[in-house]
């Protein structure tokens, strides 16, 4: 008998563990909107490892989005582990995500720890702005 026949899986960077497909991919190729602001939250994560500046600054609010981004291309995120959520499912206007993201600059760890704010514009969650517990 033949080896069976395994199809390769493109597992998110996200850390959900899920298929790229199953996860954030279809909110980062625009097939789909992020329902929840921590699907929003893994989403730029993943943007952010696939430099996608083009969906950083689709999904962040008006109010608060930069005229322009460019990401440190020397810069390799390693992980992502959220911390905590409060609101933000499928049926609020806002909710915040508590994360912390790693990743290497020239040889060198950072760690980013980060309390986001996200909310409902237009009937999609966007990246609000965010504070820095223990800064």
């Amino acid at each position: 008998m033949g080896k069976a026949s395994r199809k390769k899986v493109d597992t998110c960077v996200c850390g959900s563990g899920q298929d790229r497909a199953a996860c954030c991919g279809p909110y980062l190729d625009g097939t789909a909107s992020a329902p929840t602001a921590e699907a929003l939250m893994r989403s730029r994560y993943a943007a952010f490892v696939e430099g996608r500046e083009d969906y950083l600054l689709a999904t962040w609010a008006a109010a608060t989005r930069p005229a322009s981004m460019e990401l440190a291309p020397e810069q390799r995120w390693l992980g992502l582990a959220i911390r905590a959520t409060e609101a933000g499912g499928p049926d609020d206007e806002t909710g915040w995500v508590e994360f912390i993201a790693r990743s290497r600059v020239r040889g060198q760890g950072v760690r980013l720890h980060e309390r986001s704010r996200f909310r409902r514009e237009d009937g999609r969650w966007v990246y609000v702005d965010g504070e820095f517990p223990g800064a």
